[in-house]
């Protein structure tokens, strides 16, 4: 049977370098991907990155993308926007928080948000991957009004149990995270073992 895709946003939010490690990781193992990168998406890519344009991200994710499908955030009628597609489900990885916003409430103005509505509605799951710091009362309630829709909120918080020694570690931390919620058999960052510290 064939992998069903996993439909992965980037949006506006600091943390493109999580979605490229997430999308090297998939993308090399041939895992289907449908890919959604929003205007602003693109500009974080550029500006913490250096990836200026489709080539640029093929190539530092590395270059076999015979699995990735491209979607263009302002085409609403593509297949993410159908519920009669079946996927894997949908990862938001980064999510800015006017993204959290409109899938809290259900706006579908882009593909993107319209591809998130259609997740939820159809009991899949969705994973946004939130960066801004600090939290205002406002980006609290819509993280909240997301979970109670069936949201997995799972901020980019990567924790320092396993001693990283480099960006690499920190990212491949939440990267990991990230990917055993869709249950890939994919393991990049170690694991707690329960190991006494005394």
């Amino acid at each position: 049977m064939t992998a069903r895709p996993l439909v992965m946003a980037l949006t506006g939010a600091s943390g493109a370098p999580y979605a490229v490690r997430i999308l090297e990781l998939l993308a090399t193992r041939r895992e289907p991907v449908w890919l959604i990168v929003s205007g602003h998406g693109w500009r974080l890519l550029v500006e913490e990155c250096g990836i200026r344009d489709l080539d640029g991200l093929r190539a530092a994710t590395g270059g076999d993308w015979t699995s990735v499908t491209l979607f263009e955030d302002n085409d609403r009628g593509a297949k993410p926007a159908s519920g009669s597609q079946k996927t894997r489900g949908m990862l938001i990885c980064p999510c800015s928080m006017g993204t959290v916003a409109a899938v809290a409430h259900g706006t579908s103005r882009s593909l993107v948000e319209r591809a998130a509505d259609v997740t939820l509605k159809e009991g899949r799951k969705l994973v946004v991957v939130p960066r801004e710091t600090p939290l205002s009362l406002v980006h609290l309630r819509n993280l909240t009004a997301a979970a109670e829709a069936g949201v997995t909120v799972l901020p980019a918080a990567p924790g320092f149990y396993h001693r990283p020694k480099s960006l690499s570690d920190l990212i491949d931390f939440v990267a990991q995270r990230v990917l055993d919620q869709f249950g890939y058999e994919i393991d990049v960052a170690p694991r707690w073992g329960g190991e006494p510290t005394g």
